[in-house]
């Protein structure tokens, strides 16, 4: 059993930045490919960025430039550096491991409680 905490969430102005980070205890390995998901107020969770375990990333249209994926194996952690933060960037951000391929992939594990981000002046 996976166990997901995100972390490193808060109140940042436009253009700002923020590191959020995400540990992971249980049978996760280093080949598992791993996801940042958020959901805004009334919208659908949405797929932002993920890293294959042989380190291939893959980011949103609304992110790609901006946001970026990091893992630290020993650690068990993954981490969403994310600059230049706007308004619509607002939402809590979940991980979660991935299953799949090219342009269909599904979370496999239970959702932690995520973090929340707020971008606002």
């Amino acid at each position: 059993q996976v166990q997901l905490v995100e972390s490193g969430g808060g109140l940042v102005q436009p253009g700002g930045s923020l590191r959020l980070s995400c540990a992971a205890s249980g049978i996760i390995t280093s080949i598992n490919t791993m996801g940042w998901y958020r959901q805004a107020p009334g919208k659908e969770r949405e797929l932002v960025a993920l890293l294959t375990g042989g380190g291939s990333t893959s980011y949103a249209d609304s992110v790609k430039g901006r946001f970026s994926i990091s893992r630290d194996n020993a650690k068990k952690t993954v981490y969403l550096q994310m600059d230049s933060l706007k308004p619509e960037d607002t939402a809590v951000y979940y991980c979660n491991r991935l299953l799949g391929g090219g342009s269909r992939w599904i979370p496999i594990d239970s959702w932690g409680q995520g973090t929340q981000v707020t971008v606002s002046s």
